[in-house]
């Protein structure tokens, strides 16, 4: 939940245009509090293609079952991107370490234009910033090869824990939300995972990873590299998956499977991002309870699918 920054500057706008006398001695002091709960979106036809140039009229919104009006409505397909890269170093993708370079190059080239910007996690049973925000592509490869080689003269990433086993992937999620992303207006924002879900040292769960996203208005992205036994997924393999389909789907992402064809996963991912219409409204529930609020966009053309986080913490 966050208000949106065009109704404070409608806000400035009006106040600027109201005339004072220059004698005037005090002004009384207003207070404006608004709780506009800011979503981004995409919407698909029935062949999976991302439809453009719908309005406001042609959505509807409900939070927890309560009828909502929307306030604001955009489709601003230039506004630019931030994007975090979160990537497992634990002892399970050892061997794709070389692939995670390579498609994390590949998808960089693909999504990254001047205007975005893009920084690197790799974690492990720590959380090491490999690089900081930039828009260079060889500057953010050049901190996870580096990281990959051994070095580990890196920032960490929240608070320096001890952790006995190897995967704080939700520690991960969580960090990268609140101290890089939660603090980020008028950009798009989006956390791409590259891991196999198999969560096993964070202080946070699940519940909390999702919930930072879900407040923060951020998408969350999942390429899943499993390493399978005799061909087939065991049942920590099996709730990897699950981890990752759930994250993402909660926040308004996509899972895809490493053994896919990523070309066409990144280039999906690319065009989400640069296709999302974005919609704010007053929430007609004004109690701040810290309470889960499940919202339900819809369309109201026929055989479009909306997909969206699925509700926000009312904090």
């Amino acid at each position: 939940m966050r208000a949106t920054t065009t109704n404070l500057l409608l806000i400035l706008a009006s106040l600027a245009c109201i005339t004072v006398p220059l004698h005037a001695q005090s002004f009384p002091t207003i207070k404006v509090e608004t709780n506009l709960i800011d979503t981004n979106f995409s919407v698909r036809n029935a062949s999976g293609q991302l439809v453009h140039g719908l309005s406001k009229n042609d959505f509807t919104v409900t939070e927890d079952g309560a009828p909502q009006t929307i306030r604001f409505f955009f489709h601003d397909t230039q506004l630019p991107l931030t994007i975090g890269l979160i990537i497992d170093a634990s002892g399970s993708q050892d061997k794709f370490i070389k692939a995670h370079e390579k498609d994390i190059e590949t998808f960089l080239h693909q999504v990254l234009e001047p205007n975005d910007q893009a920084f690197a996690v790799c974690f492990g049973n720590h959380l090491r910033m490999v690089s900081d925000y930039t828009a260079s592509v060889p500057a953010i490869l050049s901190g996870i090869h580096a990281f990959n080689k051994g070095a580990r003269n890196f920032p960490e990433l929240g608070p320096k824990e001890e952790r006995d086993l190897g995967t704080a992937l939700n520690d991960a999620v969580f960090y990268s939300v609140t101290e890089k992303l939660a603090s980020i207006h008028q950009r798009r924002k989006a956390i791409i995972v590259f891991s196999d879900g198999e969560e096993n040292s964070s202080e946070h769960d699940l519940l909390d990873a999702v919930e930072a996203a879900q407040n923060a208005d951020v998408l969350v992205y999942a390429i899943r590299y499993t390493e399978l036994h005799n061909g087939q997924m065991n049942a920590r393999d099996r709730y990897g998956v699950r981890v990752l389909d759930h994250i993402t789907e909660q926040t308004g992402g996509r899972s895809f499977d490493a053994q896919s064809n990523l070309k066409q996963a990144f280039s999906e991912i690319a065009d989400d991002l640069r296709s999302l219409y974005d919609l704010a409204y007053q929430s007609t529930n004004p109690v701040r309870d810290g309470t889960y609020r499940k919202i339900v966009i819809r369309t109201t053309q026929p055989g479009l699918t909306v997909r969206a986080r699925t509700g926000y913490y009312a904090k």
